[in-house]
């Protein structure tokens, strides 16, 4: 029997695993992909509002979510708006609302002490250790939309 080197070894391993990810399920091209989950820091939330499509994704600090949203339209809706970006610093339990002219709206909410960025009903948001009923909101909207 011959011995394999250690490194050539991991070399194996390593391109085995990349053949594996590649041979998986793929979403094909006109397949938005929706990343709805509650997220940390640096994860994106990805989602359809009406004909828009958000990425937003957040940066923790100081006990604040500082929100990055980017809002462009639909791949599958001919346009030629450019895509906006929208950055807002929440306090745990704000929500930012973001609205489209189709009357839609995507409710983004800073978790309890910066810990996840959530998509939450508005009408049914609880704020984190408040005493009213509602949690404070900021709404964010462009022209355009």
């Amino acid at each position: 029997m011959f011995s394999v080197p250690r490194i050539q070894l991991l070399s194996l391993a390593a391109a085995a695993i990349v053949v594996l990810n590649l041979c998986g399920t793929r979403a094909m091209a006109d397949e938005l992909v929706q990343l709805l989950e509650p997220v940390g820091p640096h994860k994106p939330i990805i989602a359809s509002v009406g004909s828009k499509r958000v990425i937003a994704f957040y940066l923790p600090g100081n006990n604040h979510c500082a929100l990055h949203a980017v809002i462009g339209d639909d791949a599958n809706a001919p346009s030629d708006n450019p895509a906006v970006r929208v950055r807002v610093s929440l306090e745990p339990g704000q929500i930012v609302h973001i609205d489209t002219v189709e009357n839609q709206s995507l409710n983004l909410q800073c978790g309890k002490n910066a810990e996840h960025l959530s998509i939450v009903d508005a009408e049914e948001a609880v704020a984190f250790g408040m005493t009213t009923a509602q949690p404070d909101t900021l709404k964010a909207s462009a022209s355009g939309f």
